[in-house]
């Protein structure tokens, strides 16, 4: 399958899997200091062979390593001089490991995960290692389909920097965010030399401009919302700027996903008409699983050439949806675009971070399995 092939590919997941229990053992005995290293590696290496096996048996257009290697979708950007995410990852994961949110407090509203990792820069800003890269490197040698590797959107990037103990190096969030697109147009590049298919940035922070609590967070910091949003429609098109016909560039955007909650609310509408045809993407995999996403009329915003991936099935329960609901649902969109520009994906990741959603590995792949069957009788 070509990158040209892929741009119109009807069916996409978002990126992260359910982790087999075996590897969650693993992390947990890693960050605990009873395994080094090596043995993580090869935990994750074999994890990683068999869910891309599942991946390729299940007739994805598109594999992933299923983020096996990550603790949670953010340390895509964690092997950065001058930014320490990767520490308090690991060290939230060490107070917490079995992420007890996830047995407590399932399908409710939680915390912005953005205010609990709020990360100070101790230097300017430089990449050390390209974590995706090497996340790449093994996927390569292990998968025969089509590869997608993803990364946190640098809008999103910003909002975690503790801007108030990084004075000494950053002014501002813009000179910050600046820094911030050079070294992800830097792993971009890399990325798609290399040979990545397809590439995907995940920018939830753009629910954060229609969510009433973030935008009162934003207002009392003495910031315009709408000079924001601006600011990250343009810091994203400058992390693939040039690269366009390389490779398949997709942005995902949701309104957060841990443990089967939420983080923020809010239609598309007032951001829509901006966002829609200012993100210079192939695809935008955009959450529609309930009634917090709104109607499907922002849709008649998007130019031509862009794929929209109706994000109808969610990840934050079993439920299995009915290939009836979800063709009334695709046909409910094609009112406002083009049915040839649309595909259809699960709301977000099984798993953001470690621990997962709640539903079992079969509900997971079954949910693939009903988007696989409805875009057949759609599309053909």
């Amino acid at each position: 399958m070509t990158p040209n092939d892929l741009s119109t590919a009807r069916v996409d997941h978002v990126g992260s899997l359910l982790r087999p229990e075996s590897l969650k053992s693993v992390f947990r005995s890693f960050g605990a200091g009873q395994m080094g290293r090596e043995e993580l590696a090869r935990a994750q290496d074999t994890a990683i062979r068999a869910v891309v096996a599942s991946e390729q048996a299940h007739a994805l257009p598109v594999v992933t390593d299923g983020e096996f290697r990550r603790l949670n979708w953010q340390v895509s950007f964690s092997e950065i001089e001058g930014w320490d995410l990767w520490s308090g990852s690991w060290e939230h994961f060490r107070r917490n490991p079995e992420n007890r949110a996830a047995h407590e407090k399932p399908l409710t509203k939680g915390d912005d995960a953005v205010v609990s990792f709020r990360t100070p820069a101790t230097s300017r800003l430089r990449l050390a290692k390209n974590f995706p890269l090497e996340e790449l490197r093994f996927l390569k040698s292990v998968a025969t389909a089509p590869m997608k590797i993803t990364l946190m959107g640098p809008d999103r990037v910003a909002q975690m920097c503790d801007l108030e103990r990084s004075r000494q190096f950053y002014p501002d969030a813009a000179h910050f965010l600046a820094d911030v697109v050079a070294i992800q147009r830097q792993m971009v590049e890399q990325l798609v030399e290399a040979g990545c298919d397809y590439v995907q940035i995940d920018e939830p922070s753009y629910t954060g401009y229609v969510d009433p609590a973030t935008l009162e967070r934003i207002r009392a910091a003495g910031e315009d919302p709408m000079k924001n949003l601006e600011r990250a429609i343009a810091a994203d098109n400058a992390a693939i700027a040039g690269l366009k016909g390389k490779a398949i560039f997709g942005l995902h955007i949701c309104r957060g996903n841990r443990a089967s909650m939420w983080h923020r609310e809010g239609t598309y509408d007032a951001i829509a008409e901006r966002l829609l045809t200012g993100l210079d993407y192939d695809r935008l995999l955009l959450e529609y699983d309930t009634e917090r996403a709104g109607s499907f009329e922002p849709l008649r915003f998007v130019t031509k050439g862009v794929t929209i991936v109706l994000g109808l099935v969610t990840t934050k329960s079993g439920r299995v949806e009915s290939v009836d609901e979800l063709r009334r649902r695709i046909d409910d969109a094609a009112r406002y675009v083009p049915l040839e520009q649309l595909a259809i994906s699960p709301q977000c990741g099984f798993a953001s971070g470690i621990a997962g959603n709640l539903l079992t590995e079969d509900e997971q792949w079954a949910k693939i399995d009903v988007m696989r069957e409805t875009a057949r009788q759609v599309w053909g």
